[in-house]
């Protein structure tokens, strides 16, 4: 179902020139577009939607995939005629997790009963599916399941494909205090197979190792994006960690950097610009009034990647008090800049969550600057369904198409459709 446009709360360089509800489900949290379809995960409404957006002004919702039961299908990856799609717990419906500070301030395999501290895992009510789905998308409206990696744990967060061989994900498995990472070979995707994985020391309780860091702290990768041998893992409170993956089933620590403390964590992305020897990190805002402290985009000189130094970070949006607004304010996502789509060494385009969506030049790597904003309005009502959640735009992930058109989700608001006039 398409709408007439809302108006924006917001706007500079930016306009609005399409609006869909996906299908009465507005939720969304990854979008990949591929074939002219945007394909749309959801954080309450369960499965995934798909879009038709060959007409980015009348976007029509044409098919939807319900998650197996207690399932999230948050994340997914489209490549060509495969997308890949992530099964976890799906952890916002979980009691334990009505407080979010308790997902994002605690060794989460603990919580829910994967790192068997004491020798033990709950395997008692495990309810939930676990795995990687590989669907054909040849005809975009209607996927077709070909195949299904299972693991043993939560599940999968999040994931990289750009096509070939490999694809890469961050996993919560049995024994583990957190996310892994994982390379996972798809030379058959109706038979993907894990290759190798790669773990912080600490992580592996069920092999007797135990964490040196906070229990209050997200040591957990979120995912890495991988360029030629290297992936670029955002290892939440634990900060940056380039891995070697040029042996997949044997990965090596390149290095880690950690700046939590005295930054508050959530790194979230790290992307990297090979043409110019940069890599854009950003730390994801998690708490809702800025309660865990003022999140930042950073930008890293890797000319010697055993030695990344970052030399500049983002400007905060300032044209009115955001942390005062509700919910959460500060990045959450960027366009990682997939073969295919927009790939740019000069423009950033970010999601800030309650403002908005930002677009940052940074030729001058030392000196980043906004040129384009554009921040929804008052969503039409709550799909989140937590407790105590406030009625403000939650800006969540943005891809951008070859064409630079700007597609943007939201946890409760729909897909927003932009064009950067910049």
């Amino acid at each position: 179902m398409t709408h007439e446009l809302p108006s924006p709360d917001h706007a500079r360089n930016m306009r609005l020139i399409g609006f869909s509800d996906q299908g009465g489900r507005p939720d969304g949290v990854q979008i990949m577009v591929a074939n002219g379809h945007a394909f749309i995960g959801h954080m309450f409404s369960k499965g995934f939607s798909i879009v038709d957006v060959r007409d980015p002004r009348r976007p029509q919702a044409v098919g939807y995939v319900p998650a197996p039961p207690n399932t999230w299908n948050i994340h997914l990856q489209a490549h060509e005629h495969l997308l890949l799609v992530v099964n976890a717990k799906d952890m916002f419906a979980a009691a334990e997790f009505a407080d979010e500070r308790a997902y994002y301030r605690s060794q989460v395999g603990d919580v829910v009963g994967m790192a068997g501290t004491k020798g033990q895992i709950n395997r008692a009510e495990r309810n939930w599916t676990a795995g990687l789905a590989v669907y054909d998308i040849s005809q975009p409206a209607v996927p077709r399941r070909i195949g299904f990696m299972p693991v043993e744990g939560a599940g999968i967060h999040r994931i990289w494909y750009v096509g070939g061989r490999w694809a890469y994900v961050s996993v919560l498995l049995d024994g583990f205090t957190d996310y892994i990472f994982m390379a996972v070979d798809m030379s058959d995707p109706a038979r993907p197979r894990e290759a190798g994985r790669y773990w912080l020391p600490g992580m592996n309780q069920a092999k007797g190792e135990r964490p040196d860091w906070s229990a209050t702290s997200r040591y957990g990768l979120h995912h890495a994006i991988v360029n030629g041998d290297t992936a670029y893992g955002a290892w939440r409170d634990a900060g940056l960690v380039m891995i070697d993956v040029v042996d997949r089933a044997s990965p090596k620590l390149i290095t880690h950097r950690n700046w939590s403390p005295p930054f508050g964590g959530g790194t979230h992305n790290c992307l990297p610009l090979p043409d110019r020897d940069l890599l854009v990190v950003l730390d994801e805002a998690v708490l809702d009034h800025q309660e865990d402290g003022l999140k930042l985009i950073w930008i890293f000189d890797i000319r010697c990647p055993d030695n990344p130094i970052s030399i500049a970070t983002f400007p905060t949006p300032c044209e009115e008090d955001y942390a005062r607004k509700g919910g959460h304010f500060g990045p959450h996502n960027i366009h990682e800049n997939r073969p295919g789509s927009l790939v740019s060494s000069q423009l950033i385009f970010a999601t800030y969550q309650n403002a908005g969506v930002r677009v940052f030049d940074i030729r001058d790597q030392y000196h980043p600057i906004e040129v384009g904003a554009l921040a929804p309005p008052q969503p039409a009502r709550l799909v989140d369904t937590r407790p105590s959640r406030a009625r403000v735009i939650q800006s969540t992930d943005v891809f951008v198409d070859r064409n630079g058109i700007v597609y943007c989700t939201d946890y409760n608001a729909g897909l927003y459709i932009m064009e950067y006039l910049g």
